[in-house]
């Protein structure tokens, strides 16, 4: 920030401000003077020729009654309709009037702020650019209404003008529009009454959330911030006023990147925040603890002066405050764990002098003392929190945060833990035995298998004990979670000395399968265990496996868990499913003919949901959650056998009936239904080959149903990706069908309403397509390259984006890249390659553009070097210079040449060779 007008300048001149203070009026006869064109703007619906009706509206939206209620959101709709500035501007008017009722009021401002953003991408765009051609005086009307509100004696009206201000700030400043904005809300901040200042700290708070950083100027940043550390101060007197900027404070964190890189504005901002958390009142202190978290993730590497007073402080409030002020202060230390685990894991530990971020270890200095305080936290259970899936409180907030210690520090955590467990594991009070059992599976993720399989080979029998006769659920749920925890991490092929022995592989099995008769969130645990248990021998391949011998009781319980009739509570039947399908996965070919039996008996269950009829919602949901657990099921079971010579033949026999199946459940309405079930036919397609084309007549109305699903996009994405199955199934016997798949992938395409995660897939399905049917696909070449190149400029030039645009932009350089790649080899040995040939400029631009970006990762990389390789295959000596005067050909196949990752380096060894044919001819 530049110091003309530094944080710590702007505080002292602050005193010699003018107060300046915003006049509005909100009344029809203003309305009338804003130069409205003379248009009359009082709605139909909502007005009399005398008397507003606009209040009684708004209040019978909320009506008990569902008539009176839907009538009038009809008679909104209309007026919404028919008249949007007028209804904007009663609605404006509705919110500032303080006669008014603060429910129709809230309403109001509820209503105004929906008409502003929405949740989809599209829909948001729509809103956006329907405000901006408003006319600018019923938008002057609207917001001098909004910032009158502010103002109002009202709490309620107050807030929800502030986060409709924040939008309409949202939409108008990156516009620059509205550029008096900030200025008149900082004046407010002087305002005699607290509740002013309050509200319009409330508003810079939703502002900073709403808006970039980069829209607003340094300048500006300098004095929100000095508004909001200002409004927290120990000497402000309001409660309300200092939690209102405390929590704007959370929010305009982002913006204060200049201030932080200043010491002395840094060590002011960071004084305020640690005297905020020892407020009298609780919501100052959990809002002040909240801004250490974000600060922590935000300013890591500014934190080494206050970490030592941040420690007392969260040390004081984790063992004597209240349970959210202490949940934060715990939250602090995990988001540093996570902050450092990163680093870590980009740099492998090893720091060069121009490192980007060094690690300062803050979690490896605290140990000693951060570690005794976790375990304290483990001690403070509820009674009811096994059975509550949403609970969460300070016992659990401290072994996740204790769990992330050890990914972060390693072996150091395990002295520093077993003596609290010896010492708690066996004490007559069942929190003392929990919290010993919690704070071990807590820390099986880091320490290395050499430190910790000593221990657990000691612990294991004690555990296999406890989960069969402990007599407090909480300790057998925690017990069966751990034992989860040690299979997961300590078990399997990678795993030098095995914990699951010939001699206690039998023992394990019998607890589990018994603790799966156990209260359901035991058994859910258990399953739980048994799911990593089997995970541990997926290597184990053709080959046999300690678990075959008992394979089928394994079945048999899972299946009998399934039929409890609890079994809907703590997500019990949904586990049971998914370790009867991780079980599937893992077994070897010993236990195939098990797994064959198992088809018709999950084929029947299936088949019986299906049949059921008159439901109410509750059991249709019910219904409907089984029936995507079923043919998740069965996906597994196709993969599994489909796949293999041994069972393939034996499995077919029951392709028809499971395709039957499948179609009826589409009639179900379902989006996770419809989603299991294309996966599962993704996989029948696979297994079954060219011979899946007789299903195709039949199944296609219902890809056709799915690729037009913009609303539930997860549909659409995998219907996408099973006409990549069925492309590679059927080959060119899809042909008859492309017409109108091509159809809809490029409606698709062209769609805003379309979640734009479904778009790299479909690009890659143009490949898919293309490889399939070869040189038919000339017809859609037309089509679909210039959609590819438009996209290819686009996300050639990515530059200065966040992490998670840029990851969505590499998604979609490599869905284009693999489509080009299907093109072209498609293509390959046809007479007509020549037709590709206007396009080569053009890809071999785009695949300098992206080398000279330097922003791919692996995956692009490796796709985008194979597109060279393919396109200097199938074009051969034609587009030798073409190919020798690319950036791509030279510098960019050299590095790939070089590379570490062997994936990358053996496309480009395939890429030189095609290349270099070409160009010499």
């Amino acid at each position: 920030m530049s110091s003309d007008t530094g944080l710590c300048t702007v505080l002292a001149s602050s005193s010699a401000r003018t107060v300046m203070t915003t006049d509005c009026h909100c009344g029809v006869s203003d309305r009338r003077s804003t130069g409205y064109r003379g248009r009359r703007i009082f709605l139909t619906n909502l007005y009399t020729e005398s008397t507003m009706e606009v209040t009684q509206v708004l209040l019978n939206a909320q009506s008990v009654d569902g008539t009176v209620r839907k009538s009038a959101e009809e008679t909104l709709k209309q007026s919404q309709d028919q008249d949007l500035p007028g209804f904007l501007l009663a609605l404006s008017g509705e919110l500032a009037n303080n006669d008014k009722p603060v429910d129709s009021r809230k309403l109001a401002g509820l209503i105004l702020k929906n008409t502003l953003d929405a949740k989809e991408q599209h829909r948001k765009f729509e809103l956006v650019q329907r405000w901006l051609a408003l006319d600018p005086a019923v938008k002057n009307q609207i917001k001098s209404c909004l910032l009158q509100t502010l103002s109002s004696p009202a709490p309620d009206a107050r807030s929800t003008a502030s986060q409709v201000i924040a939008k309409v700030a949202g939409i108008e400043l990156p516009h620059k529009q509205w550029p008096e904005l900030i200025g008149s809300l900082l004046s407010n901040i002087h305002q005699i009454p607290p509740h002013v200042k309050q509200a319009t700290l409330e508003t810079l708070g939703y502002l900073c959330e709403e808006v970039s950083p980069d829209v607003v100027d340094q300048d500006q940043v300098n004095k929100i911030l000095t508004a909001v550390v200002q409004g927290m101060n120990s000497s402000e007197a309001n409660a309300d006023v200092r939690l209102a900027a405390t929590r704007a404070l959370y929010n305009a964190l982002g913006f204060a990147q200049a201030n932080f890189t200043n010491d002395m504005e840094r060590d002011y901002i960071m004084r305020v925040v640690c005297e905020a958390t020892l407020s009298p009142e609780v919501k100052i202190r959990q809002a002040a603890f909240e801004c250490l978290v974000s600060i922590s993730s935000t300013y890591y590497e500014k934190l080494s002066s206050y970490i030592h007073d941040i420690f007392n402080i969260t040390a004081k409030a984790v063992r004597e405050d209240e349970e959210p002020v202490a949940l934060q202060a715990i939250e602090f230390w995990s988001s540093i764990c996570d902050e450092e685990i990163d680093i870590l894991d980009e740099y492998g530990g090893e720091f060069s002098g121009d490192s980007v971020i060094p690690c300062f270890y803050f979690i490896k200095q605290a140990l000693p003392a951060l570690v005794p305080m976790l375990l304290e936290t483990l001690l403070k259970q509820e009674e009811e929190q096994d059975q509550d899936e949403g609970a969460w409180n300070i016992a659990m907030a401290g072994g996740t945060c204790l769990g992330l210690v050890a990914r972060t520090v390693g072996d150091d955590i395990v002295p520093l833990v077993m003596p609290f467990i010896e010492e708690n594991i066996t004490k007559p009070d069942w929190r003392c035995r929990e919290a010993a059992t919690y704070a071990f599976g807590s820390i099986l993720e880091g320490p290395s298998p050499d430190k910790l399989t000593p221990i657990v080979n000691v612990a294991l029998n004690f555990m296999l004990a406890a989960l069969t006769k402990d007599p407090n659920n909480h300790v057998k749920d925690t017990t069966a979670w751990t034992l989860g925890r040690i299979f997961e991490f300590l078990h399997g092929s990678t795993v030098e000395t095995p914990i699951i022995t010939p001699a206690n592989c039998q023992q394990i099995l019998t607890v589990l399968l018994q603790s799966m008769k156990d209260v359901p969130n035991v058994a859910e645990k258990a399953c739980g265990a048994l799911y990593f248990l089997a995970q541990g021998y997926e290597d184990a391949g053709s080959s046999t496996s300690p678990l075959s011998p008992f394979f089928q009781d394994i079945v048999q319980a899972l299946l009998t868990v399934t039929h409890r009739e609890d079994a809907g509570e703590s997500r019990l039947r949904t586990a049971a499913y998914e370790t009867l399908n991780e079980v599937v996965r893992c077994s070897t070919e010993e236990t195939a003919p098990t797994v064959v039996q198992l088809v018709p008996v999950i084929m029947m269950e299936l088949n019986q949901t299906l049949e059921a009829h008159k439901l109410s919602s509750e059991e249709r949901e019910k219904q409907n959650e089984l029936q995507g657990l079923l043919c998740g099921c069965l996906q597994v079971m196709i993969q599994k056998l489909g796949t293999s010579e041994s069972t393939k033949y034996v499995f077919m026999q029951y392709a028809d009936q499971m395709m039957g199946l499948f179609l009826r459940v589409f009639d179900c309405r379902s989006a996770t239904v419809h989603e299991e079930a294309m996966l599962a036919i993704g996989a029948l397609a696979y297994a079954t080959g060219p011979d899946f084309v007789k299903y195709m007549s039949e199944f296609y109305r219902y890809l056709e149903m799915g690729l037009q699903n913009f609303e539930e996009y997860q549909v659409c994405a995998i219907t996408v990706g099973v006409v990549g199955d069925l492309c590679r199934a059927l080959e060119d016997k899809i042909l008859p069908f492309c017409d109108g798949i091509m159809t809809q992938l490029l409606k698709d395409l062209s769609s805003n309403q379309l979640h734009r995660s479904v778009k790299p897939p479909i690009f890659s399905c143009f490949g898919d397509i293309a490889l399939a049917i070869g040189e038919q696909f000339e017809k859609y070449l037309l089509y679909a390259m210039p959609m590819l190149q438009s996209a290819a400029e686009l996300s050639a030039r990515a530059t200065g984006v966040d992490d998670e645009v840029l990851e969505y932009t590499n998604l979609l350089r490599n869905g284009i890249l693999e489509a080009y790649s299907g093109i072209f080899q498609g293509f390959k040995n046809s007479p007509k390659t020549q037709l590709l040939m206007p396009y080569a400029p053009h890809i071999l631009q785009f695949l300098d553009s992206l080398y000279m970006e330097k922003d791919m990762d692996d995956v692009v990389t490796k796709t985008a070097i194979g597109l060279l390789g393919d396109l200097a295959d199938t074009l051969g000596t034609n587009a030798g210079l073409l190919i020798s005067q690319s950036v791509a050909s030279r510098d960019f196949l050299n590095e790939c040449l070089s590379a570490d990752d062997h994936l990358i380096k053996e496309s480009a060894e395939w890429a030189q060779l095609t290349v270099s044919r070409a160009i010499s001819g």
